[in-house]
């Protein structure tokens, strides 16, 4: 069962509670088997399945809870919990310090992606303002040093490895005293693996972890192994120090459960996801966030830091203007097309925010909307079509917000003319049009201040009003007005236009 899959049978369980009469004891039992028997056939291994039922059980307690709760959202909420509980350690991560050399160690088994992911992982923090160098310290598979070579010269990062040399502590502790000496301030080392756990790789591992002394060593765990990882990962920690996982090839392919739940045996959290295989495919793993957008929940918080890193938002007093009086126009919305295609794989620059459809689905119901699963490059196409005869229109038609001077019949056909399209597809872009609109308008009298934020003064007006904007099954899937406000909060000190843009109403 892959990833989507899996938050697609949980969230369904969720629905059928929330669709029944009454909320009781049967109920939940039926929803819990649900969510028990789609997390087994994840590869979620069977011992923590249990422990989530038994917490979810103890917090909803039909006993304790006195009239007036709210059981659904109790249950909803505490499935949300455990999972986010399963998958984080409670710990952080070591965090890498500039000015001063951190050694990275990186193991695993043969195949899980560990030359690959110690590229991506060196780039992410080369872009960080670090200087990575690589060590090849895999002697055992043939063509290792050659593949991290050639990773290397491409990122432009610092490399070092041996054709002759046989003995990977050598060529281990050779490498990071090199690149200490260089003042190389992140000192990726890449150690052999093997097809599978074997006392040699174990001898060999512990012997480069004594030589390097490495600040962090991460585990790299391929998600599709299914419950071998749990014992696979097991092994790993009683050998070495494990202090970080990166779990690989979470492109939506995979099972991944078995995976996600191995983070319980080495007790250390993912700080990564390998989502493909160039360079920047590797997203950073937050478990709260990681669980939201598996249910369809949405993340908005992410959604925004990660629009934020990509692309820098001026402030736009004249659109906030327009905001607050609740004119949207065509040009506004060809805008807002022009930011959904940045976020596409094709843009260079923004290539690092991923596939559109997995920023897509960090926007709560917004994925469904605008980039349908599966229809991800129809979307695209979709949106360039209607740019296309957006640029068929005058000035007066873009910057205009009266509906009936924009689909004026013969205004609509000349417009379909001169973009070679359909009158047809001019139809259906000014209907996208209109629902786009009618969101944007429903802002109007959101209070947002000179710095483009919502005034905390107007909390409650502002919360009822975005309650009444969002469409009811986006609303729904936030949790309703507690998720929204909860959403509210996370999004303190984020510009309100940015958070707008990113769903495309700003």
């Amino acid at each position: 069962m892959v990833l989507a899959e899996l938050g697609g049978r949980i969230t369904a369980a969720l629905q059928s509670m929330t669709n029944a009469t009454v909320i009781d004891e049967a109920v939940l039992k039926e929803c819990l088997n649900e969510i028990a028997s789609a997390l087994l056939q994840a590869d979620v291994n069977v011992k923590f399945v249990k422990e989530m039922r038994d917490n979810i059980k103890k917090v909803v307690n039909f006993d304790d809870l006195a009239a007036g709760h709210n059981k659904r959202r109790i249950i909803q909420q505490s499935v949300l919990s455990e999972l986010v509980r399963m998958l984080d350690p409670g710990k952080p991560a070591y965090q890498l310090k500039k000015g001063k050399p951190n050694v990275v160690m990186f193991v695993g088994l043969q195949g899980s992606g560990k030359t690959t992911t110690c590229t991506k992982y060196s780039y992410y923090y080369q872009r960080k303002g670090f200087k990575p160098a690589m060590v090849c310290a895999d002697t055992f598979r043939a063509g290792a040093f050659d593949q991290l070579k050639q990773n290397a010269t491409k990122a432009k990062i610092p490399f070092y490895g041996s054709y002759t040399e046989t003995d990977p502590v050598k060529i281990a502790q050779e490498g990071v005293e090199r690149f200490k000496a260089e003042g190389c301030d992140l000192i990726i080392v890449d150690t052999s693996g093997r097809h599978k756990q074997e006392a040699a790789l174990f001898e060999e591992m512990k012997a480069v972890e004594d030589v390097v002394n490495p600040d962090l060593v991460i585990f790299v765990m391929d998600s599709s192994i299914g419950q071998a990882a749990f014992a696979q990962a097991k092994a790993f920690k009683d050998t070495s120090n494990v202090g970080a996982v990166v779990v690989t090839k979470m492109d939506g392919h995979a099972k991944g459960g078995g995976a996600l739940s191995a983070v319980a045996a080495t007790k250390s959290p993912v700080i990564f996801m390998g989502t493909g295989e160039h360079m920047d495919e590797l997203e950073v793993f937050e478990a709260k966030s990681f669980v939201s957008r598996l249910l369809g929940m949405g993340d908005m918080s992410s959604f925004v830091n990660k629009i934020t890193e990509a692309i820098p938002l001026d402030q736009q007093p004249e659109l906030l203007e327009k905001l607050s009086q609740g004119q949207f126009t065509l040009r506004i919305m060809y805008e807002q097309f022009q930011n959904i295609q940045k976020m596409g794989p094709l843009n260079q620059n923004i290539q690092k925010m991923g596939p559109l459809n997995q920023v897509m689905s960090m926007i709560p119901g917004f994925n469904e909307q605008l980039m349908p699963k599966g229809m991800e490059k129809e979307s695209q196409a979709r949106i360039k079509r209607f740019m296309t005869m957006m640029d068929s229109m005058t000035d007066e038609e873009l910057d205009s917000s009266n509906l009936k001077l924009i689909a004026d019949p013969s205004r609509l056909t000349r417009v379909a003319r001169g973009s070679g399209r359909p009158l047809r597809d001019v139809q259906e872009m000014i209907e996208e049009y209109k629902k786009m609109s009618k969101a944007w308008n429903g802002m109007k009298n959101l209070k947002i201040n000179k710095k483009g934020m919502l005034n905390p003064a107007n909390q409650n007006q502002n919360m009822a009003q975005l309650s009444k904007a969002l469409p009811p099954q986006v609303l729904r899937q936030m949790g309703g007005i507690g998720g929204l406000q909860n959403m509210m909060k996370e999004m303190n000190g984020k510009d309100m236009q940015g958070m707008l843009k990113s769903m495309g109403m700003g």
